[in-house]
């Protein structure tokens, strides 16, 4: 294909993307607008509570958040929470654990998903409830339980006085034939395979700090060239399907920034995975795509497949890029997905 029909084509993407971000699903946002859980909430226990804390001090709302559950703890007469600030060695780990080991009754995270998602996988199989206070950059797992993500009072009332109700995790399990490399994640929202995570790594951290979450458009629109990848995909056992593709996502709920309905009707406690193949050619195949996605057309397109699973497990020979809710998680030429069911407790709005 000619250079220069390449750059106007990519250039067009560029321009469509920005608008569908920015001004057309603003619009939209009511219409796609919906709850993603299935479940009924009850009522958070009554009485005194043990708080804990666990913060990335990072964050540019880290000090209000905790001046504003020192305050509401207080008016509420329960004893001083407990705070617990990650670092970049420790993201959570040993953080919740000492809040699971304190005692705690709720644990509070102040952070962006990839503190979430640690934290949760600590918590889960555990009748220790965890609150949310997102200070993220996407924020994803707020969104998908209807928290606003712009009211720092309101997230701090939902985490310590809010109704309680118990969704799904899932685990990624990686392995790398050429490093010898094995890992194991949990996530709660949207793991994948393949350009989604090569674009999360090429994300430009400065230009994230300073539009937020629009600038994985910029990096996504770098990654539009490319080759798709050979892999094999087993579903809940059955045979697997040899498939040439940009991108492998597996979702436990499908609402992304924005207020775009990714995967209409993925529920975050339904026991399964959504999993969802991508294998655009070209960067007219992303755009056809992208327009499927944000407007929910019915038409069906070639290049992405929908799925429902509870354990997925993934081939390829040379290893590829991956990532956890929105965080790289290294190559793999082996991922294992497989989904919690109702492994989690989190406190969410009344």
């Amino acid at each position: 294909m000619d250079v220069w029909l390449w750059i106007l084509l990519i250039a067009l993407a560029a321009a469509v993307l920005f608008l569908l971000s920015w001004r057309g699903v603003r619009k939209l946002r009511q219409k796609h607008t919906r709850s993603a859980v299935g479940g009924q909430s009850h009522p958070s226990p009554q009485g005194s509570q043990k708080v804990a804390v666990i913060i990335n001090p990072v964050k540019a709302l880290a000090e209000q958040t905790e001046s504003r559950i020192r305050a509401a703890v207080a008016l509420a007469g329960w004893p001083d929470p407990l705070f617990l600030e990650t670092t970049v060695q420790d993201p959570g780990h040993s953080q919740a654990r000492r809040a699971l080991d304190w005692g705690a009754d709720v644990v509070v995270v102040g952070g962006g998903d990839g503190t979430v998602r640690v934290v949760a996988g600590v918590l889960k199989h555990s009748e220790v409830a965890m609150g949310l206070v997102p200070l993220g950059t996407g924020n994803l797992l707020a969104r998908n339980l209807s928290l606003d993500v712009n009211d720092l009072d309101g997230a701090v009332q939902a985490a310590l006085f809010g109704a309680q109700r118990r969704v799904d995790t899932a685990t990624m399990d990686l392995e790398n034939s050429v490093s010898g490399a094995q890992s194991s994640h949990t996530f709660l929202v949207i793991a994948g395979l393949g350009m989604d995570a090569e674009v999360l790594g090429d994300t430009n951290d400065e230009l994230k700090k300073s539009v937020g979450w629009l600038a994985y458009s910029e990096a996504g629109v770098r990654h539009l060239p490319g080759r798709r990848k050979k892999v094999s995909i087993a579903l809940d056992g059955e045979p697997a399907q040899q498939r040439k593709v940009r991108s492998v996502l597996f979702a436990n709920c499908g609402l992304l920034p924005g207020g775009i309905d990714f995967i209409p009707g993925a529920l975050i406690d339904d026991g399964v995975l959504d999993v969802v193949v991508m294998s655009p050619r070209s960067a007219l195949g992303w755009l056809a795509l992208g327009v499927k996605i944000v407007f929910q057309h019915n038409r069906s397109l070639p290049m992405i497949d929908f799925y429902r699973s509870q354990k997925v497990v993934l081939r390829t020979a040379v290893p590829q890029e991956t990532q956890v809710d929105g965080d790289p998680a290294g190559q793999a030429t082996k991922v294992t997905v497989s989904v919690e069911p109702q492994a989690l407790l989190i406190r969410v709005g009344a």
